[in-house]
């Protein structure tokens, strides 16, 4: 992982060597980084409830139909300013991260405040998990080999949710996530010198696992 300011190509810090070229690149779909990643609308309907709540409690209590709502409304502010914050941060998120494939290896440029770049070479990337959401968008999650693990929060929001001890780098909320799956797979099995299975999927979870070929594809959650 490394830091850089100035990229000669995009999403790259320095120029491709001989031989290595670009296959894919890509960004967050906001839409769908907002909604499953920073959970924007779960938050909003919860601070929704709890100031509707509040208010209802409020008038229980004999309190006057103004004073109720105007008390249910200083908690809906500071609520408003999470739901905003947390909206910004995904739009930032996305005008600020390039994801790229090439066929050697997985370049993240992320970072809102300090962009930086994580290079996955191929022979690093022990399995790839794909989470395919209704939309079509989805998540492409890179299972590293133990020696080169990344602590998860340098890497969040484009971590798989919930592997702390272990974190893996994940291209979050991409579109047409099935489409650029295939594309890794196919430079996973060409870097391996195997022949190319087909990366199974459905909508819901599916995965394909590279484990010491990195080019094999099988079912996961």
């Amino acid at each position: 992982m490394r830091e850089h300011e100035n990229e000669p190509v995009l999403g790259l810090p320095e120029r491709l060597p001989e031989g290595e070229a670009v296959l894919w690149q890509g960004a967050p779909s906001r839409a769908s980084l907002r909604r499953r990643a920073l959970h924007v609308p779960m938050l909003a309907l919860y601070f929704g409830l709890l100031s509707v709540a509040r208010g209802v409690a409020t008038w229980m209590d004999g309190t006057p139909v103004a004073s109720a709502a105007f008390d249910a409304l200083w908690l809906a502010l500071p609520a408003s300013v999470v739901i905003a914050f947390l909206s910004a941060f995904a739009w930032f998120t996305v005008r600020t991260t390039v994801y790229t494939i090439t066929n050697r290896r997985v370049v993240m440029r992320i970072g809102v405040a300090l962009s930086m770049t994580v290079n996955i070479p191929f022979s690093r990337i022990e399995a790839a998990a794909l989470k395919v959401n209704a939309d079509g968008t989805g998540d492409l999650s890179l299972r590293l080999a133990e020696a080169n693990n990344i602590a998860y929060i340098f890497l969040w929001p484009h971590v798989r949710p919930w592997h702390f001890s272990r974190a893996e780098p994940t291209l979050r909320a991409i579109p047409q996530v099935e489409a650029v799956a295939q594309t890794l797979a196919r430079a996973l099995a060409a870097s391996a010198e195997m022949p190319v299975q087909a990366m199974t999927s459905a909508r819901g979870v599916g995965a394909a696992d590279g484990a010491s070929s990195r080019s094999s594809a099988a079912a996961a959650a």
